[in-house]
């Protein structure tokens, strides 16, 4: 995945300033993947949104308006990824994205998970044998229409 010369950017301020994503949603009060999103240019932030966003980072106006452009998402190349963290997502959808379809459709009906009604959280468990990483997706059901 290529990475835009505004999100090398805004990495960079973040990465001088100290703050990690988590930081920035205490400061800032919007959740931690949404910002990393905008930061990545797959979510806009509105013109308030992106002020108090470059102005955390002691970034100029140009990079605000920048960030209220609406984004071409989807910035995954369309070859299998290499990244071993987003391969794994990729690998969990080879093997349960039809269980987890079908277990939907049982419980919902004929349908999908909406991506933009949609939200996700990364949060840290502690175990034992090795931290877990849970991933809670979260998206409105819109049904097929019949006409």
């Amino acid at each position: 995945m290529a990475t835009s010369e505004i999100t090398t950017k805004l990495l960079a301020a973040k990465k001088e300033k100290g703050l990690s994503f988590a930081d920035l949603e205490e400061k800032l009060g919007f959740d931690e993947v949404w910002i990393a999103s905008v930061f990545y240019r797959q979510a806009s932030a509105s013109p308030e949104e992106a002020s108090k966003m470059v102005e955390l980072l002691g970034l100029g106006p140009e990079f605000a308006e920048a960030l209220t452009e609406y984004p071409l998402k989807g910035g995954l190349d369309p070859l299998v990824p290499t990244d071993p963290l987003i391969y794994r997502f990729y690998e969990i959808m080879q093997v349960y994205g039809m269980p987890i379809k079908a277990v939907i459709h049982e419980k919902f009906g004929d349908g999908i998970m909406s991506a933009i009604d949609f939200s996700v959280d990364v949060e840290k468990e502690a175990d034992p044998k090795g931290d877990r990483v849970k991933v809670i997706m979260c998206g409105k059901f819109l049904p097929y229409k019949k006409w």
